[in-house]
């Protein structure tokens, strides 16, 4: 009975998963002065990565019709605000110091840039799904030691560098400028003027490996040295324990073992101690069947997920260009295996003999 229903929760998992891919799915093929998209997702500090605003809470310069990507459950779990972008990247078409617009920001305006500088703001974009990370601006503390005294500046001017191969997007690449700059020290209105160059350069890797860069790389930083001596001295440290635990075992097992053999002849007469009467504790029930039932329910539901997440992985379900594929995988995963639990919880709550109806 068991096995069907994990079958049919299993294949419902991956049509839905699937279903799920294929409508966010397209070709990814462009000609010479195609409109690709390009969207501007979310800034926010870059040592608190869980803390994210839409892109244009902060004053930049909006299109004329600010328009949002309609999005999907996933990228909703993921916290994305997907907008059309100012910039305008057709495919081929290299663009040299394209103003995007000139503008002049209030006091306020200034502030939040400047707060924005302060806690090393990053802005994230995404080019025909292709994720773009740029830092907002910089902080001057060169030869100063009053932080009363430091200078913030945003970056005005970004340069992009796209790469192509044959009617693909493989890889894009975003730079700024440090010499243009603006300056947001102060609470003062400031003139601001924000450009854009475009380069596209050719390349061999083909459209199939163009996300492997991101499932080997990540944003954050990272190290990848691997501590040896650290996992020695683990295992060390748990073989001694293990090898102190095994001792004191068999000294108490060696005493009681001695003690039956010297006195056979009166085991009947004499009652039974130590770990000799565990036999006796371990038919008892549980005085909280409830509690106990419901978290054997919880831990089975916890490893059909993880078991069914690890497949899908294994089959190439999860890909780094499909946003929010993962998060709405879980939450599917989790509600469909809930009938897991409950049949897990109730079945065993059966076998302690509960006897309140569930």
């Amino acid at each position: 009975m068991e096995k069907p229903v994990v079958i049919l929760i299993f294949t419902t998992v991956i049509m839905n998963l699937e279903c799920l891919v294929q409508s966010d799915a397209s070709t990814h093929r462009y000609k010479s002065g195609d409109d690709v998209p390009f969207y501007a997702n979310k800034v926010g500090p870059y040592f608190n990565p869980s803390e994210t605003y839409a892109y244009f809470d902060l004053p930049f310069c909006q299109p004329d019709n600010l328009e949002k990507k309609k999005e999907s459950f996933g990228e909703a779990l993921n916290g994305d605000h997907l907008t059309f972008a100012p910039y305008k990247l057709e495919f081929l078409a290299d663009k040299d110091a394209k103003v995007i617009c000139k503008k002049r920001l209030t006091k306020e305006e200034v502030a939040q840039f400047r707060t924005a500088v302060a806690l090393d703001y990053y802005v994230q974009m995404y080019y025909d799904d292709l994720p773009i990370w740029a830092f907002l601006g910089k902080v001057d503390k060169d030869g100063i030691d009053d932080p009363n005294e430091y200078r913030y500046h945003i970056y005005t001017f970004y340069q992009f560098e796209i790469y192509y191969h044959k009617d693909h997007v493989i890889e894009i690449l975003v730079r700024v400028d440090p010499s243009f700059t603006a300056d947001v020290t102060n609470d003062e209105e400031v003139d601001i003027e924000f450009l854009y160059t475009v380069v596209w350069k050719e390349t061999n890797i083909p459209f199939e490996k163009r996300m492997d860069k991101y499932t080997s790389s990540s944003s954050l930083p990272h190290h990848l040295e691997i501590h040896w001596f650290s996992i020695l001295n683990s295992h060390v440290t748990i073989f001694i324990l293990m090898s102190c635990m095994g001792a004191i075992y068999l000294r108490v097992l060696r005493k009681d073992i001695y003690n039956l053999a010297q006195d056979e002849e009166f085991s009947d007469n004499q009652e039974e101690t130590g770990w000799k009467s565990l036999h006796g504790d371990v038919f008892r029930y549980p005085k909280c069947k409830y509690l106990l039932s419901s978290a054997l329910g919880c831990g089975t539901q916890m490893l059909a997920v993880v078991v069914v997440t690890l497949c899908l992985g294994v089959l190439g379900v999860f890909q780094p260009y499909d946003r929010g594929v993962l998060p709405t995988a879980l939450v599917i995963i989790y509600a469909i295996t809930s009938a897991v639990a409950g049949f897990s919880a109730v079945s065993f709550y059966h076998q302690l003999e509960g006897s309140n109806s569930v």
